[in-house]
């Protein structure tokens, strides 16, 4: 472990090389040793990772379109009369007979729209969006990013028929944009992910309405009242158990889309309408320990009453939520999206369609709408919001973020291809096409281009540039107490780590070499343990932390620490007292302690800490009070660490930068004879009182907006808590 004590001014990549090393070292894994892999094996890794999240969809969407272009332009006859083969399906003497392309268009594009309508309810629930006043921006975002593109492409085509597909030019589409985004993403920062969410779901939402106000025909209110009512008892029977809601959701999901079908209305309104009513939530704590009860009970005594009583005990541990999305993501991102790109992207290409396209006043419409209205109209109106509102509503991310999330949106694809279908045909149809894959190809060159420009800039101006000032939520509900927390590192550290561990859990004792890595190798980085010892599975999980706690009595946390984890599969009482003698203890004290169990209540107020911050498995960890989500291995640890600093040091009170807007000045001009509290609002921190009425307590500061100043659990500790065992390593 000595080798990563001299490596504070190390380069981050190197310091990466090295964190491998040593972890790697410590788990006696041999390098040198392993067989050479061959090149078919690396050429599957490098697919296999392609392939992984979002970019893969967005690859074999792509892919997709290729072959309908190749398809349609090969074989023009094979192709229409492919999609254009009827399929019907009846029950008794009602039959429901669409051509294949219909199918596919508005009955598995719902799985879609579901998803994202179950992603937008993830974030409302748990993410960044979960604060309502944050959602203004990007809706209002969202709003202008449809109106001005289509008022381009009115004024493009103002009269004729090709006025009808206004629709056309104004959604983008979600899954090819996040695809196109994940693949820019590399060292992008994930809040600009969440931004580009809001805006996309915005988008589609209003997408779906249009088309079925503006895009339906010949509405009959019988089925529509159908549809309703299967929605509305929906929404009764999210009360019911796991067991029983299943089975009638699917029902009534389908008499749902039936409806629609039937009344004129098209039916991908259902999937999103049912995913923004699919709460989302982290499971509890209570709720695992009673599944891992039900399948210890299977264990003892297997029969399928036990078996089917375990397996709903698991199942609804989850929410509705992270199931759908786990069931149908990899469907509909590998199937479903593409399978929709097949059967409608594909043109035939000629000469004399082409040359019409260059000139038609559809093609150019869609073209601008996507490649010029989306941009300005995102980046016009979070300025003005921010302006009007004096900083208060301002985006939640910096305005390089801002433009490339623009000129990303102006990739259309789906929603576009669904509205062109419903108000062209015939050449019109083809020219609608042309302009939006043009349009998709130059927006995605454009937001590179703009991602790229930002990353030649020097490291604090491309955070800020990507960032912004507005202040992350916090997820670790109050601060760190140095009386009561096992803090260790600097005392003028800029990210606390926060882990909630158990040990003897073996995901703990792989990040333990990690984690003690990078407070080695950063001179910037606090690192604090809680108790979450997991009882039931970790039998000997709690004594382990009392033990724990009996050290730190004596002085000897950490060492006590480091010596738990490494030796998960020896925590019975004789293995705890021999420790404590081998560390140099007082074992009388150390036994008597445990024997009375003198420290449990210090582990128990760790675990109420838990429950309290939604903390349910280990390891959990909080970089400046936000959760890392994510794997737990060096880089993904590294990375997180890398994005708390940039958010740490961003947030800090720094002199008036000279390259700031004018109107930074105009804003410092206006409130300097207020006196200096206030020149601290436009950079997103703000002084306030630890309770209603009272005056700050010293060395805390709460984000501008964040939160209520009359709770006092809300105030964000700033003071540099030092170890409080002074014992080391």
């Amino acid at each position: 472990m000595t080798a990563c004590q001299g490596i504070a001014d190390v380069p981050a990549m190197q310091q990466r090389e090295r964190l491998r090393m040593v972890t790697a070292f410590d788990q006696e894994v041999v390098t040198a040793a392993s067989p050479p892999v061959s090149r078919t094996r690396r050429a599957a890794d490098r697919v296999k990772a392609l392939l992984a999240g979002e970019s893969g969809g967005a690859v074999v969407l792509l892919a997709a379109l290729l072959a309908a272009l190749t398809w349609s332009n090969g074989f023009p006859a094979l192709y229409r009369a492919a999609w254009e083969a009827q399929l019907s399906v009846g029950l008794g003497g009602i039959r429901l007979g669409l051509d294949l392309r219909t199918w596919i268009n508005s009955g598995l594009m719902t799985f879609f729209f579901l998803l994202v309508g179950l992603e937008a309810r993830t974030e409302l629930d748990l993410g960044e969006l979960r604060e309502r006043r944050r959602l203004l921006l990007p809706v209002g975002a969202g709003m202008m990013a449809m109106a001005i593109p289509v008022a381009i492409y009115l004024a493009v085509n103002h009269t004729g028929p090709s006025a009808h597909g206004w629709g056309v030019a104004m959604s983008t589409d979600s899954a090819l944009a996040l695809g196109v985004f994940s693949v820019m993403s590399r060292r992008l920062p994930g809040r600009i992910r969440t931004f580009l969410l809001t805006l996309f779901v915005v988008d589609d939402l209003v997408a779906l309405l249009v088309i079925a106000t503006f895009y339906s025909h010949d509405i009959r209110p019988v089925p529509l009242a159908i549809a309703g009512a299967s929605f509305a008892a929906i929404l009764a029977g999210r009360t019911l158990p796991v067991r029983r809601r299943g089975g009638l959701v699917v029902a009534l999901g389908t008499t749902m889309w039936a409806g629609l079908m039937g009344s004129g209305v098209d039916p991908v309104v259902a999937g999103l309408a049912i995913g923004l009513v699919t709460s989302a939530y982290a499971p509890l704590r209570i709720d695992l320990e009673r599944a891992t009860g039900l399948v210890r009970l299977f264990r003892e005594q297997p029969s399928p009453h036990r078996a089917h009583s375990a397996a709903v005990g698991l199942v609804s541990a989850l929410s509705d939520n992270a199931r759908l999305q786990h069931r149908y993501h990899a469907w509909t991102a590998y199937g479903v999206v593409p399978l929709f790109a097949l059967a409608n992207g594909g043109i035939a290409m000629n000469a004399g369609l082409l040359k019409g396209a260059g000139g038609s006043p559809v093609t150019l419409g869609v073209f601008l709408a996507y490649v010029v209205g989306k941009p300005i109209s995102i980046v016009v109106t979070s300025w003005a919001v921010a302006r009007l509102s004096r900083g208060q509503l301002r985006p939640p991310v910096g305005w390089a973020a801002v433009a490339g999330s623009g000129t990303i949106a102006g990739i259309g694809f789906t929603v576009s291809l669904l509205i062109a279908n419903l108000a062209f045909s015939g050449r019109l149809l083809e020219e609608a096409k042309i302009g939006i894959l043009v349009a998709a190809a130059a927006s995605a060159l454009l937001s590179w281009a703009v991602y790229r420009t930002t990353a030649l800039l020097p490291q604090a101006a491309r955070n800020r540039a990507l960032l912004g000032s507005t202040p992350p939520l916090l997820d670790l509900v109050g601060g760190i107490d140095p009386a009561h927390d096992h803090v260790r590192g600097p005392e003028d550290a800029v990210v606390t780590v926060v882990e909630y561990g158990d040990y003897e859990c073996p995901y703990c004792g792989e990040a333990d070499p990690i984690t003690r890595d990078l407070l080695l190798s950063r001179p910037d980085v606090r690192y604090v343990w809680r108790h979450l010892p997991l009882s039931d599975v970790h039998p000997h999980a709690r004594l382990a932390a009392e033990a724990a706690e009996a050290a730190a009595a004596q002085g000897a946390f950490w060492r006590m620490h480091t010596l738990l984890l490494q030796r998960q599969d020896r925590l019975e009482m004789s293995d705890l007292l021999g420790y404590s003698a081998d560390l140099g203890l007082d074992v009388r004290r150390f036994h008597r302690d445990l024997r009375r169990r003198t420290h449990a209540d210090r582990v128990e107020r760790d675990i109420i800490s838990a429950d309290r911050n939604g903390v349910s498995g280990t390891p959990t960890f909080f970089f400046n009070g936000q959760r890392h989500h994510g794997a737990h291995d060096a880089d993904a640890l590294m990375q997180a660490l890398d994005a708390a600093r940039a958010a740490s040091e961003r947030s800090r009170l720094l002199p008036l930068p000279k390259e700031q807007f004018c109107v930074l000045r105009l804003v410092v001009h206006r409130h300097r004879a207020q006196g200096p509290h206030r020149l601290l609002r436009p950079y997103g921190l703000e002084r306030t009182a630890a309770a209603g009425g009272t005056r700050p307590t010293p060395g805390h500061v709460r984000p501008v907006g964040h939160a209520c100043p009359r709770r006092p659990s809300d105030m964000i500790p700033v003071l540099h808590e030092i170890d409080s065992s002074t014992s080391v390593v």
